[in-house]
């Protein structure tokens, strides 16, 4: 019992903390301010080659830890995944390396309605 409520105060703690570094855009806001900032896609290479969001580069969340060296920290950093866990997790790691201008799209790119590109 102790176990499942400590991980429920962790967790509630982390989201918490959360908010104050990412924040989270509604699609509009996403459109409005992406390309004036560093759009990363964190899935997985085959997902990116699916379809994915027009100009966006792609850096898995996997490879993250290696090629965090790739994206700037003086410009925003707008990121998405399929949903948005794994650019949670992508801005929890740029957040501990020192970024701080980070968003993530609501719904992540299953949600996106707007201009996609297909390698």
């Amino acid at each position: 019992m102790i176990v499942i409520v400590s991980y429920i105060v962790f967790v509630f703690i982390s989201k918490l903390l959360q908010k104050r570094y990412l924040k989270k855009l509604s699609q509009e806001e996403f459109k409005k301010g992406y390309r004036k900032a560093q759009l990363i896609d964190v899935r997985e290479e085959k997902e990116f080659n699916g379809g994915h969001i027009l100009g966006a580069r792609n850096i898995p969340a996997s490879q993250l830890r290696m090629r965090f060296s790739e994206i700037r920290k003086d410009k925003p950093v707008y990121l998405y995944c399929e949903g948005s866990a794994r650019s949670s997790r992508a801005a929890q790691f740029l957040k501990k390396k020192g970024y701080t201008d980070l968003y993530y799209l609501e719904g992540g790119f299953k949600k996106w309605t707007g201009k996609i590109k297909k390698k």
